[in-house]
């Protein structure tokens, strides 16, 4: 895997993979064990990288992404106000957009295995409705980088919301600022012409 993951990792999200499962804390609480598995799945895609091929990884992450991450709400804050005005069909085309670039975002980026490993904090911080899980990734060489997930409850299941880069960087509020101008430009259309676009490009 590149060096250019850790400076990614605001992109994907995402993305904390990595280690031999004996490394990694024990996590009872039920959101960090969403985070565990995770991770552990990631591995397993980072390890099969070369032989899966570009396409294989994405086919292969998309219902980890789904079972992981509750999609809906995460493009719903990303659009923000506006998204109470697009139709239904808007609404699910957006929807499914989002939740084949967050795949294809991870299988673009997790191309291969060096040993990495991750370490979650068992110790998770409740946060109103939501819960907090710190972790650090251990690249091959280099400092370790702070990843912390936010996820909330849904339909009696812990899903990732949002993710924050060594403390203080949310995925969210990124989105939410690159699809700002484009929803002021050309509404529900054009921001799914931009997502699209951007599935096409990381499956390059």
């Amino acid at each position: 895997m590149s060096e250019g993951f850790v400076r990614r990792g605001v992109l994907l999200g995402l993305a904390l993979a990595a280690g031999a499962p004996a490394a990694w804390a024990a996590a009872p609480d039920p959101a960090a064990q969403v985070v565990d598995a995770f991770d552990a799945d990631l591995i397993d895609t980072m390890k099969q990288a070369r032989s899966l091929g570009l396409m294989g990884r994405f086919h292969h992450l998309e219902p980890i992404v789904t079972r992981a991450y509750d999609i809906p709400t995460m493009i719903r804050i990303a659009v923000g106000p506006s998204w109470s005005t697009m139709t239904p069909a808007q609404q699910s085309a957006l929807t499914e957009a989002f939740r084949r670039l967050t795949a294809a975002s991870y299988a673009h980026t997790f191309d291969g295995y060096a040993g990495e490993r991750i370490e979650v904090e068992p110790n998770v911080v409740t946060r109103g409705p939501d819960k907090v899980v710190q972790t650090k990734l251990f690249p091959a060489h280099g400092a370790p980088v702070a990843i912390a997930y936010r996820l909330r409850e849904s339909g009696g299941a812990w899903k990732i919301i949002d993710v924050f880069y060594n403390g203080a960087i949310s995925q969210l509020t990124t989105r939410r600022a690159d699809f700002s101008a484009i929803l002021a430009q050309g509404g529900a259309p054009a921001l799914l012409a931009h997502l699209n676009a951007l599935v096409d490009k990381q499956l390059k």
